[in-house]
């Protein structure tokens, strides 16, 4: 289901798929984010070493600590063993490895206000893209329609991410000329791009996944489970506004499997179980990536992106 919004001559964007100009515009941004960080405090930041603060650390050495070092940082189990406070030390690590993971299957064609979840799904790719490069990161795609994956390997160059952005591009304005008959014969589950990073990705690489999770199931999750304790995982849950707020006061019409009902939206008790719905699901894929140490993050398709990124 979507509402197509009005769009004024300057703005041809239409919110149906993600043209190769709205892609490359999402460079823009860049600096918004950069602003955005540097007035984060810790309690807004907590303790995660965020991927658009720069350069990714790793662990060099143990040393005593001094006047100015993080408290965060303190080595404790030494400094038991010493009687004096040491402090683990960080330097930039060389190389690094990002990949996207970025489901455009037919179970992301959805949208209500804005945008489908794809084409949002489709521009946070492009506005990693860019940070990478900003960051001097080897950026990778693995780019998922719901029956076939592609993979672009890592590198750091503007004709890499050209050509990875075009891709995006084509692929979400063909997922929306599939027929009835090819999403029903799709798989649309992301078990497929997260399997092959689990066998194919390096250590210590960042893998952010942009999905809805909606059709992500067991095996999907044991990957996940194992990206986790080689890499560093994002997963980047793409919902919709009616997937959080329930639909105004009235009776609705609803067509599902070739059945149409009628509901009304207007009883209190309807509005509660609509809004627990959507909210459990979320939880749940939060609670999952909390207990095997993966880092999530909600995207509402109707708010601005880079307004979002307070954990990347």
């Amino acid at each position: 289901m979507f509402f197509k919004k009005k769009t004024s001559p300057e703005n041809s964007f239409n919110g149906l798929s993600a043209s190769l100009d709205e892609l490359i515009e999402q460079k823009k941004y860049l600096p918004y984010i950069k602003k955005r960080q540097n007035n984060f405090t810790s309690d807004q930041a907590g303790d995660i070493r965020s991927a658009f603060k720069g350069r990714g650390m790793e662990f060099d050495e143990v040393r005593t600590y001094g006047f100015g070092d993080d408290v965060r940082d303190i080595d404790w189990r030494v400094t038991a063993r010493k009687n004096e406070p040491y402090t683990k030390v960080f330097s930039e690590e060389k190389d690094r490895e990002v990949y996207v993971v970025l489901d455009l299957s037919a179970y992301m064609l959805f949208g209500t206000k804005k945008e489908l979840k794809s084409v949002a799904a489709a521009k946070l790719a492009a506005l990693l893209g860019w940070q990478s490069m900003a960051n001097k990161d080897r950026f990778g795609l693995v780019l998922y329609n719901g029956k076939e994956t592609r993979v672009f390997k890592p590198q750091n160059n503007q004709k890499n991410l050209m050509a990875v952005l075009k891709a995006i591009s084509e692929t979400s304005s063909d997922v929306l000329k599939l027929s009835d008959e090819d999403k029903a014969t799709a798989q649309n589950d992301i078990t497929e791009p997260l399997r092959f990073l689990q066998y194919n990705i390096k250590s210590r690489a960042m893998v952010f996944v942009l999905s809805d999770f909606k059709k992500i199931n067991a095996e999907g999750l044991k990957s996940l489970v194992a990206l986790t304790k080689r890499c560093r995982v994002y997963c980047v849950n793409i919902y919709d506004y009616i997937e959080e707020v329930p639909p105004d006061s009235g009776e609705y019409m609803a067509e599902y499997n070739g059945e149409k009902l009628i509901f009304d939206s207007s009883p209190e008790a309807y509005k509660r179980t609509y809004y627990n719905y959507f909210l459990e699901k979320r939880r749940a894929m939060e609670n999952f990536c909390r207990k095997f140490n993966c880092q999530y993050l909600n995207i509402r398709t109707d708010r601005p992106l880079y307004k979002q990124l307070r954990i990347l």
